[in-house]
């Protein structure tokens, strides 16, 4: 039975990352898995997803490109087959490159469950994995998220016989229905949606809040909405499914119910931390809700033990889970570092994307802050008008006028998934307008749209 510096339960963004950078940093590593490396980000959420997508996209500029002076001549063909085959071809190729990343860095690899089984009185930590036991000075749980099934009349019955999907068995398709019900109007949801409804399936959207996209700032939500309600998918917000019948979703609705007839269900309520049945209990880790208590630096109540990624419910979002991996294997070698939830990014990889750091004006006078917000299309960037036609894109900066910093950053447009790191830079380093202002920008981008914003602040 080996002794490890560090055990890691959990072969995800943040559990591999986690293994890799402790390692690096002269450390004895096991990581255990027992599904494949990468996690439900690799294997059934960030990369598949968006493969799926950006065939989607090839194939939606295929058949609308007639403004931009191109005819296709005879029919376009979208062939799921394909598509897939080549979702699976850069899933393969990137858990390979997880493996080996790992393999070089000297981390023990176990293809194995691993359960916490105590800790004894030298304090190191017991794990089971298969029919061995692995003892270590630290512990990161990794464990990830599972999706998440409400208590829906006909749901668990629709799972079973294939009507009913989550993010997981969707991926997994041999073919497109023709009708498909989408509950909840998430950033999973959304992006699914999109791919599907780019392809030609009739999409409904069912939602019980009042807008799509969780907290995105409302005003780019409701443009993301309109964009495809243009396209013809259709949404039914604030709005609760009732049950799933056999070719059906009945929602109610300002007290009236209403049946949708489809070929497919996708699930995309949200997803729940894996915190069950891992043994968490036999050292007393703390959890609210499913999710592992952690502070700044991701420790847990427990001495030596730390949690990063989904299994925390911070923020299910595989980049916070590469940073808190980080911020985790910092503390254990001594180095001062927390993270900041405020400057972590997200995106909607719809078309038109969508991208956002910090707080929504909104969120900021909530909070306590004297903020303002100045609002630019993105018809301010020359290649955006160059390359999108009739675009309805913008950014926001909402900026706090007591510390005259930025406090949000929030963008609906193409490439603004490739330029939020930049937006997340100014968000945290706390740099004034002022001196933002000085950077240069290349012209022409896309991104020029962030410098005419500060000039507007």
């Amino acid at each position: 039975m080996n002794t490890y510096d560090c055990l890691v339960l959990g072969g995800g963004p943040g559990g591999y990352l986690a293994a890799e950078r402790a390692a690096q940093r002269g450390m004895s590593v096991a990581v255990l898995e027992e599904r494949a490396f990468g996690g439900v980000c690799l294997n059934e959420g960030c990369i598949p997803t968006k493969t799926l997508l950006h065939s989607a996209k090839m194939y939606r500029h295929a058949t609308q490109s007639e403004a931009f002076g191109v005819t296709v001549e005879g029919m376009v063909h979208f062939s799921l087959p394909r598509a897939m085959e080549r979702k699976r071809r850069v899933v393969q190729t990137l858990v390979g490159g997880v493996e080996n990343t790992l393999k070089h860095a000297g981390v023990e690899m176990v293809r194995a469950r691993g359960t916490v089984l105590g800790r004894g009185t030298d304090g190191l930590f017991q794990v089971a994995a298969g029919d061995e036991q692995y003892v270590g000075k630290r512990l990161i749980v990794a464990s990830g998220s599972h999706a998440a099934v409400p208590p829906i009349t006909g749901v668990r019955e629709g799972l079973a016989r294939g009507f009913v999907k989550t993010n997981c068995e969707i991926l997994e398709m041999e073919s497109l229905p023709r009708d498909l019900v989408v509950i909840g109007g998430g950033v999973i949801g959304l992006e699914m949606a999109c791919f599907f409804a780019a392809v030609g399936v009739k999409v409904t959207v069912i939602e019980m809040l009042d807008q799509i996209a969780g907290n995105t700032d409302a005003e780019i939500a409701s443009v993301l909405q309109r964009t495809y309600e243009a396209q013809g998918m259709t949404f039914c917000l604030g709005a609760s499914v009732q049950r799933v019948e056999n070719g059906a979703v009945v929602y109610q609705k300002d007290g009236k119910e209403t049946t949708v007839p489809c070929d497919m269900v996708l699930l995309s309520t949200g997803r729940r931390p894996n915190t069950q049945d891992i043994g968490l209990e036999s050292i007393n880790v703390q959890t609210q809700r499913g999710a592992i208590v952690t502070d700044l630096q991701l420790c847990t109540n427990v001495s030596g033990v730390f949690a990063v990624g989904d299994c925390n419910g911070k923020s299910m979002l595989a980049h916070t889970a590469y940073r808190e991996a980080e911020v985790a294997v910092n503390h254990m070698c001594g180095e001062k570092d927390i993270i900041n939830y405020d400057s972590v990014p997200a995106v909607i990889y719809t078309d038109p994307e969508v991208a956002c750091v910090g707080m929504t004006l909104q969120e900021a006078k909530r909070r306590g802050y004297a903020a303002r917000e100045v609002k630019v299309p993105m018809q301010y960037a020359g290649r955006y008008v160059a390359e999108v036609d009739n675009g309805k894109g913008f950014c926001k900066l909402v900026m706090d006028e007591t510390s005259h910093r930025l406090l949000g950053v929030h963008m609906i447009g193409s490439y603004v998934s490739e330029m939020i790191y930049g937006a997340a830079m100014m968000v945290d380093t706390q740099l004034p307008p002022s001196r933002l202002q000085k950077l240069t920008f290349p012209h022409p981008t896309v991104s020029e749209v962030l410098r005419e914003a500060l000039f507007a602040l």
